[in-house]
Order: structure tokens, then C-alpha cells, then sequence
């Protein structure tokens, strides 16, 4: 069956688009609307036509599967112009998402009929593109310059309501009447003429709009490419003519697909749906039903997690040893909930409902009907072994119980129960509510359909899931590992905390090294003894540099939480330093790289050798979701095959590492780890 099927209302054709599960603009369906709009331009019973799709949504944007492959014609921009110079007035008729190519499709027909429930949006930035097809030159002519540069350098959608305020819908229709609405409304204009056209009107704005644009939105668009391309299109839409405008888009768009940039954000886009895929697991594997999560501990970790179940509508069981601990903990879940809803992301009525869904108990039995139980107790072997071995005698049958750990080995905690099978790790990210990583860790004896349900349960809770092994700190802290420890190292031979951060951060991490332990706090895992000091990190906890919360750490902080360089932090490194008997010196920029990032390519490596990660790529996401390598740079594998991974060889061998079996081979033979 074909994906464009036509359909006759007296005078007026209904190209109808049917190629589920978004109606993308792939080859089929560009081709079948243009003979569909050649058809109508030559049949002189039609008067005007419009263009609808089936299934849940208006086209959702281009088929980025045949990015790269050699283009089919007609493209999208020829596409887009021929329905606009169609002499017959071209009506879109849109419900669900018209988004990229989709919008630019709407952008091309005379007139635009939603939904009121329908959104409008180029999210091509979040690949590290523009809308190619005309969009830049369109939507500052029909919506405004301020509407266009938010929708393109942003890619944020916009409800169709918002769009008819701003002239980029002409119409509302029934959330029900959608077909008949748009049907009735081409007889009434099937006879207007001239025929509007979107490029036939003109957009204006001050210079200065695009300046302060770009001034406000520094941060956000800080190393990324494509924002500023999209802001020059817009404002060459405000300069040129038409034609010399789309000239302008095309080539700004020819740069980005080109680049590396938009390659690395394209790379992890299907690497994220990779990563949800098990090898060795069949797809329609039973999975075991998860109606009820006991969540044992309260404190930060325990309370985010338990908010992901509670937002899906799953209930929770909470347990805390203590009910000033219990009730402080569930204190602060509605407090998260009711600071969301001030912000008008949720009702207060779903505030109450997630509420609704939460047991609070001081007694571990309550979980006995829970069919997950996760524990996010004190990261101890010991005391995660006497929780799981309470819970082997509590929890029912098939339940799976699931460590939040962050380190430790899955095995030994499984091993304390007599159904290791149901065991695994499930190591979410901290704030958990807001942190969409989630390592799913499969230990030596975990049940395929136990791993398979922690899998689909983490989709449902809004989680980018992958799969580890059981290692120390799994894959992100296994990483995290090398480039902290050099990064130390490299405080005794001479640069400074700030230096190191500065480097990472020109590199495109939100902070470096010494700016997360701040944040995070420096007495995170020390042992409490002020009379131990081993280390730089124990002198500093020891006289209660403890970070950001203590308003000094590897810095200094004012009121404002601004840091600065710190004379005592110095003399403490020196010290350090002197004892070691490390000679201070100049520390390069690009031995920074090599020592604190190169090394964490090296363990990738030793990650994907021991098979604790499934693929490269899978490394990409844990490190793009849970640590803020910057998505421009597609995560350390991805980038590491950008850099080449004989230069990298080049960088480890300079300082003496030992260089991982698997990096060593594809610097040999110039291969990729994606």
C-alpha cells in the first residue's frame, strides 16, 4: 500500500500521508505528494488542496536514516518550493507534531488549519543542523524575527495556540474536525487570489535584536555551532531577498551536515536507542509486571529515585530506619514536587496525586507486595549485604531487588540471598529525579527477563538506560577514575585546580575536575579522620574545606557561590609536592588533554575489551547523560575516533601509560571504536 493516497471532496484534493510511526519525510512520501501536487495542477476540476496525515501526528520531520546516503529527489527545499508555487491554493491540515520538515511543509502551503492540541517546532539544532528547507527564511516573514530566532536556535516546539497569536497558523479547527474544518476552509479560499505566499512578504528587525539574542542566550549556546548559524540565517532573512536568503540557509546547512558537530549529535541520537537494546536477548521476551517499587532509604538518593515511580503513576513504598529521617525525606519529595508545580510544570492536583501514590513505613515487611525493591542505603558492602539478605526472607517470590550502588560488586551483594538471579544494579544518577542516565547492571547470574524488565521499566520512567557489567564504578565512574587521579598528579607537578577546570571547561564540560568535587563536596567517601592525612583531598576535608557548602574547597567562594583561587589550597599542594619530592614545572594545555582525557579513552577501551559495556557507543551515552561531556563531541569514544586513536596511542606513550590492547589495535590499523 502506498504511503500518499489521494482522496476527492467535490472540488477540493486531500493528499493524505500515511507512513506510521511519524509520517517522516522520507524519499516515499516526498515523492508521492509532489506527483499528488503535479496531479492537482493539471486536473482543472480541482480548485484547491489539502494535505493531511494519519495515524497520531502531522509530519514530524525529515527520515534522518538517509542522512549521509545519496539524496533522493525530489529534496524536502524542492519539495516545499514546488507546493508553494503551486497555483492552486495548498492548505495544511495539522494535528500532533509538526515539526522540521514537517513545519517547513506547513511553511510552504498558502494557509495552515490546527488542532488546538498540535505543536509547531525546527528542532533540526538538536542535531546540530538548521531546518534546511526554507525555515530560516520563512518563519521570521510569517511568525516574526523574535519567534523564528527562539524556534531555530533553541528547536523548542510551540503549541499551535501560540503559533495562530503569531501568524503562523490561520486557523483553529475541532480537536475532533480536523479533515472537515480544513475541507471547508479550502472551498472558502479556493477562490482568493493572489494566492498567499510566505516568501512574498518581508521580515524586519533592529540590528541590535540579534546582538542582545545572542548576549542572552551566551551560556546556553556556549561551543555549539549551530545556534549561531541558525541566527545568521534569520538575520539574512531580515537583508536578502528571498532567493539569495535560501542560498544563504543552503549553504549554513551544507557546513553543519558536514561537520563534526552535527555527525557527534546525530552519533548519539541512535546511539541513545541502541543502548536500550540487550545483545543475546530476544525482543518479546516476557517481562515481569512492575505495579509496586518499595524504595529502601529516604535520604537524597532514596527520595529522587522514588519521585521518577510517583510521576509515572507507579506506587511507592518508602522505608526509613527513623521517622525524623522518613518524614524529613518525604518532606522534601512534596517540596520537589510543589517547587515544580510553582514553576507551572505540573498541577497542583498531580502534585497530590503523586503524593497519593506514597507509603511511608519504618518497617521493611511492607515491602513483602512490592514487585521491585531498590536500596539506596550507605554505600558499605556490609551493610548493603545485611539489607539484601533481610530482604531475601521479606520480599515475594519473582520480586527484583536492585542496588543503587555506585561502585560495588553486584555479585557479592547478590550472593548474600538465595536468588541471585534477581538481582542486578541500578545505579541512577544524582539529583535522580532529574538526571536521565540510569546504569542497569547485570551481574553473573542476573535472569535475562530480570534485565529485560529493568530495561523497559526505565523507559517508562523517563530513563536513558545501558547496560554495564560488574566492575568497579561500572562504566561512568570506572572512567571518572584515571581523570581524577591525573588530574591530582598534575596539582603536585605544577598546575593549578583552576588551570585543570579551565581546560575541561574551554573543552566543553559544565566544570572540571576540582569544580565537581566542590560542588559535590570533598568529604564525599573520606574517612573522617582528621588526623589521617594522606592525600591532598584529606588535608582539605580535615580542615573543613569541604566545598561549596562550606564556602571554601579547592576554592574560595563568596556569597554568590563565585569561586577563586585559594593561597591556602596552594601552600597545601606545595607541601604536598615538596614531600613527594615531584618537581614543579609548566603544565601544557595539550598535556592536560592527554593525562585526564586520553586516559579515560583508555579505559573505554579496557571497558569494551572486558566486555563490561556493550558497545562503544553505549559508553557515549553514559558519559553524555550522566556527566556532561558535551554532546557536540558525541562522548569520549566518539570523540576519540574524531582524534584518531593513533594520536591518542601517540599522547599515552608520551607520558608512559600503558596503552589498552584494543586502542593499540585500532591505532594499528586506523579504526573506529563506533
Amino acid at each position: 500500500m502506498s504511503v500518499i493516497t489521494t482522496e476527492r471532496h467535490g472540488d477540493i484534493l486531500v493528499i493524505v500521508s500515511n507512513n506510521p510511526p511519524v509520517n517522516a519525510l522520507g524519499a516515499e512520501v516526498r515523492v508521492g505528494i509532489d506527483k499528488a501536487i503535479r496531479e492537482a495542477a493539471a486536473d482543472d476540476s480541482i480548485k484547491a488542496v489539502v494535505i493531511r496525515c494519519d495515524g497520531r501526528t502531522f509530519f514530524a520531520g525529515a527520515d534522518i536514516t538517509e542522512f549521509g546516503k545519496p539524496p533522493v529527489e525530489p529534496w524536502l527545499p524542492a519539495l516545499v518550493e514546488s507546493i508553494e508555487l503551486s497555483e492552486k491554493p495548498v492548505i495544511a491540515a495539522v494535528h500532533g507534531t509538526a515539526l522540521g520538515g514537517g513545519c517547513e511543509v506547513a511553511l510552504g502551503c498558502h494557509y495552515r488549519i490546527a488542532v488546538p492540541s498540535a505543536q509547531f517546532g525546527t528542532p533540526e539544532v538538536k542535531l546540530g543542523l538548521l531546518p534546511g528547507a526554507g525555515g530560516t527564511q520563512r518563519l521570521p516573514r510569517v511568525a516574526g524575527v523574535e519567534l523564528a530566532l527562539e524556534l531555530t536556535s533553541k528547536g523548542d516546539p510551540i503549541p499551535a495556540t501560540k503559533a495562530k497569536e503569531a501568524g503562523l497558523v490561520d486557523r483553529l479547527a475541532g480537536e475532533d474536525s480536523l479533515v472537515a474544518d480544513a475541507i471547508a476552509f479550502a472551498g472558502e479560499v479556493k477562490d482568493v487570489r493572489p494566492i498567499p505566499r510566505i516568501r512574498d512578504r518581508t521580515a524586519t528587525a533592529s540590528p541590535e535584536l540579534f546582538d542582545d539574542f545572542r548576549k542572552a542566550n551566551a551560556k546556553r549556546f556556549r561551543g555549539f555551532d549551530a545556534p549561531e548559524a541558525n541566527i545568521k540565517c534569520v538575520e539574512a532573512a531580515t537583508k536578502l531577498p528571498f532567493s539569495e536568503g535560501l542560498e544563504f540557509e543552503r549553504q549554513e546547512f551544507t557546513k553543519l551536515m558536514f561537520g563534526t558537530q552535527s555527525a557527534a549529535m546525530r552519533h548519539i541520537f541512535f546511539a541513545e536507542r541502541k543502548a536500550a537494546k540487550i545483545d543475546g536477548i530476544a525482543s518479546d521476551i516476557a517481562l515481569r509486571p512492575i505495579k509496586k517499587v518499595g524504595m529502601i532509604g529516604a535520604g537524597t538518593m532514596g527520595g529522587g529515585i522514588s519521585m521518577n515511580f510517583l510521576s509515572a503513576g507507579i506506587p511507592v513504598t518508602i522505608v526509613e530506619m527513623k521517622q525524623d529521617a522518613l518524614d524529613r525525606g518525604t518532606g522534601i519529595i512534596r517540596k520537589n514536587y510543589e517547587a515544580t508545580a510553582a514553576k507551572g510544570r505540573m498541577k497542583p492536583e498531580q502534585v497530590e496525586k503523586a503524593m497519593g501514590l506514597l507509603t511511608p513505613t519504618l518497617s521493611l515487611e511492607d515491602l513483602a507486595d512490592c514487585d521491585l525493591i531498590i536500596e539506596a542505603v550507605f554505600e558499605n558492602m556490609d551493610v548493603k549485604k545485611e539489607v539484601f539478605g533481610k530482604l531475601d526472607k521479606i520480599a515475594k517470590p519473582g520480586a527484583i531487588l536492585a542496588s543503587n550502588t555506585s561502585y560495588l560488586n553486584i555479585d557479592e551483594i547478590a550472593a548474600s540471598t538465595s536468588r541471585p538471579q534477581d538481582v542486578l544494579g541500578l545505579h541512577f544518577f544524582s539529583p535522580a529525579n532529574v538526571m536521565k542516565l540510569l546504569e542497569v547492571v547485570r551481574g553473573a547470574k542476573t535472569a535475562d527477563d530480570v534485565l529485560a524488565t529493568a530495561m523497559d521499566v526505565a523507559k517508562k520512567i523517563k530513563k536513558v538506560a545501558v547496560v554495564a557489567g560488574v566492575c568497579d564504578g561500572f562504566i561512568g565512574n570506572r572512567m571518572l577514575k584515571p581523570r581524577q587521579f591525573e588530574a591530582m598528579k598534575l596539582l603536585m607537578e605544577g598546575a593549578t585546580p583552576a588551570q585543570i577546570d579551565k581546560v575541561h571547561v574551554d573543552f566543553g564540560m559544565p566544570m572540571g575536575p576540582f569544580q565537581m568535587s566542590d560542588l559535590a563536596g570533598v568529604d564525599i567517601g573520606w574517612h573522617r579522620d582528621p588526623t589521617r592525612i594522606e592525600n591532598i583531598r584529606d588535608a582539605l576535608a580535615a580542615i573543613g574545606r569541604w566545598g561549596q557548602k562550606t564556602g571554601k574547597g579547592f576554592y574560595d567562594y563568596d556569597e554568590k557561590r563565585n569561586p577563586s583561587p585559594s593561597a591556602e589550597v596552594q601552600k597545601i599542594i606545595d607541601d604536598f609536592a615538596a614531600k613527594s619530592g615531584a618537581t614543579k614545572r609548566e603544565i601544557s594545555d595539550e598535556e592536560i588533554i592527554e593525562r585526564t582525557l586520553y586516559t579515560m579513552v583508555n579505559e573505554g577501551a579496557l571497558i569494551l575489551e572486558e566486555k563490561m559495556a556493550q558497545r562503544a557507543s553505549d559508553i557515549d551515552v553514559v558519559w553524555i547523560y550522566g556527566y556532561g561531556w558535551p554532546i557536540y563531541r558525541g562522548g569520549p569514544m566518539f570523540w576519540a575516533d574524531l582524534e584518531g586513536a593513533d594520536k591518542i596511542k601517540a599522547g599515552l606513550d608520551k607520558h608512559g601509560f600503558e596503552v589498552a590492547p584494543l586502542l593499540a589495535e585500532k591505532a594499528a590499523s586506523k579504526g573506529r571504536f563506533n
